[in-house]
């Protein structure tokens, strides 16, 4: 079967919300926690890495909502300040 123009492939990576990742995070270090001592170090490494990237990755999430949310506060109302600068009207024709 074709793919047709502009289809998503299976390669893309899955994207997840924040939620999600905390949820993969958790069962991944279960994961980690009941592996047995006989487990390929590959396959334990590969989660290993796979557990600092999700780390990595909601810190960085974490870092950039927080700093969102002091811009928002930081950034003057524009419904009662009237020292912010107003465009001026357009004449009516």
């Amino acid at each position: 079967m074709r793919a047709y123009n502009g289809q998503l492939s299976d390669n893309q990576p899955i994207r997840r919300n924040t939620p999600e990742k905390q949820k993969q995070l958790r069962e991944l270090k279960e994961t980690l926690a009941s592996m047995k001592p006989q487990t390929s170090p590959a396959l334990r490494q590969s989660v290993q890495r796979r557990i600092r990237e999700l780390e990595t990755e909601l810190r960085t999430a974490e870092r950039q909502s927080a700093a969102r949310a002091t811009e928002r506060q930081n950034m003057p109302s524009r419904a009662g300040d009237s020292s912010a600068p107003r465009r001026p009207r357009r004449p009516q024709s």
